[in-house]
């Protein structure tokens, strides 16, 4: 049984930076990604990176927040900067156990969800 575990998620001010981190733990996972969710909104895909290190950005993220990942340790990190009081939202990990290259930004495509860290950005 494939886990994942999140943490980083905080309060911060507008402008701060926040790092979060997901370990996998369990069987070997392929491309991994971040999505957020606000109240009453479906969750929306942040970033993704697959093995070799190929990283995929939703626009709105796009220039402030990095992914990256270490694959010895199966974990993935999300560095946030310049974050903005619309970032606020609860953060999943996500992982594709189904080895691909491909990055998706579609959350059917990934089969281990973690449960979710907050991070709230005041204005």
């Amino acid at each position: 049984q494939t886990q994942l575990v999140e943490s980083g998620g905080g309060v911060v001010k507008t402008g701060d930076s926040l790092r979060l981190a997901c370990t996998a733990s369990g069987q070997r996972v392929y491309s991994m990604a971040w999505f957020r969710q606000t109240p009453g909104q479906d969750r929306e895909f942040a970033a993704g990176i697959n093995r070799p290190g190929t990283s995929k950005y939703a626009d709105s993220v796009k220039g402030r927040f990095t992914i990256s990942r270490d694959n010895a340790k199966n974990t993935v990190y999300l560095q946030m900067d310049y974050l903005q009081p619309e970032d606020t939202a609860v953060f999943y990990c996500a992982a594709d156990g189904t080895p691909t290259v491909v990055i998706s930004k579609e959350e059917n495509e990934y089969e281990y969800w973690g449960q979710g860290t907050q991070v709230t950005v005041s204005a």
